[in-house]
């Protein structure tokens, strides 16, 4: 598992030890998490305040030390920077699909709204096509009991 740590050095001791700051749960999520203290057993020229990964084993012994730097470093410029994916870039996409949804639904109601339109022209059109089918009959019958 991985852990970000804080490089501390206890003076009464003469131990240095790493003060877990956060640990990995996926590859893209972390908590934060400074409950653990792990105690550095080899010597080591970290220097106290300094930020560390820390890899450690299931049987709990550190595998790997790395300072943070570079991956903060890439953290920051994957996420934080100018172009990168944050919470304003995130508040404006989502105002812009907002106002694509409403432009999106006004244009279907505005299409429902005709849609209903042409069925009741529809409708009279076919009440009219009946209406004339009478009329031309009754003169048919009109014409026949005339011609008698």
């Amino acid at each position: 598992m991985l852990y970000l740590a804080q490089v501390e050095i206890n003076s009464d001791l003469g131990e240095i030890q790493l003060q877990v700051l956060a640990r990995q749960e996926s590859e893209y999520v972390w908590e934060v998490d400074n409950s653990e203290t792990l105690l550095l057993t080899k010597e080591s020229s970290l220097c106290a305040g300094v930020l560390v990964l820390v890899e450690i084993g299931q049987d709990q012994q550190i595998i790997s030390i790395q300072e943070a730097k570079d991956w903060i470093l890439s953290i920051l410029q994957q996420h934080l920077t100018k172009n990168a994916i944050n919470p304003q870039f995130i508040k404006t996409e989502q105002s812009k699909v907002e106002s694509w949804r409403q432009e999106i639904t006004a244009q279907n109601l505005e299409l429902n709204r005709r849609a209903l339109e042409i069925e009741t022209r529809r409708e009279q059109l076919q009440e009219l096509e009946q209406e004339l089918k009478r009329d031309r009959e009754e003169l048919d019958r009109l014409k026949e009991q005339l011609s008698k």
